[in-house]
């Protein structure tokens, strides 16, 4: 981040934490929402997308190689036309990571010029043809990916201090895991009434990293 952007990020920090002082109080005689006339305008040459940081996680997933990784070792798909397997692939998280809920949500990403701005991508796929890549997958490519993953993310570790690794903590719980099919087969159901499952979630203390049995 050069030090002129670093600059206006904490100048705006300091605007916000002015107004949101609780030891000022002008203006309480009054409603505290005053707006009466509100003009919009639509930017010519200037875009904007509320996934901000969108553009800074693929640039860690194309340093890390894990583009390259997927599109050479997943093998699901034998013509590009238009898209990688790591378009589909890498497309699914980075919808969670905007915001998205579901695999619908992708079409919302789709018409963010500046979302698709911020991956360099032309377009990306729709959720229809999501939603054929994803049933493409077997038990095999499923666990091809995985070791893709597991590829990664040593890269990741081995990039850390040695400090790191002098203790690990691991904290496990259990927790509600809540299934909405129609299949109820192996669930038992809550206190509240919820159908689900119950795994045991183990997760690393300094890193974050969960797993789940």
């Amino acid at each position: 981040m050069s030090p002129k952007i670093r600059q206006k990020i904490e100048r705006h920090k300091r605007q916000v934490a002015r107004r949101l002082d609780k030891n000022d109080n002008r203006g309480c005689d009054r409603p505290i929402m005053t707006a009466a006339n509100i003009h919009c305008e639509i930017a010519d040459r200037t875009q904007a997308t509320a996934a901000g940081g969108i553009g800074a996680i693929h640039l860690l997933v194309r340093k890390l190689g894990l583009d390259e990784t997927i599109n050479r070792c997943l093998g699901v798909l034998k013509i590009y036309l238009p898209y990688h397997d790591s378009a589909y692939v890498l497309n699914i998280p980075y919808n969670l990571l905007a915001g998205g809920e579901c695999q619908e949500h992708l079409e919302l990403c789709r018409h963010g010029a500046a979302y698709m701005d911020a991956l360099g991508a032309r377009r990306i796929p729709d959720p229809t043809t999501a939603g054929d890549f994803c049933r493409r997958f077997d038990a095999q490519r499923i666990y091809a990916l995985q070791q893709i993953l597991n590829a990664s993310r040593q890269k990741v570790w081995r990039q850390q201090p040695a400090a790191l690794f002098e203790e690990a903590t691991i904290d496990a719980d259990g927790t509600m895991v809540e299934t909405t099919g129609k299949r109820k087969e192996g669930m038992e159901n809550n206190y509240k009434g919820q159908w689900g499952y119950h795994p045991l979630v183990h997760t690393g203390r300094r890193s974050a990293r969960r797993r789940i049995a």
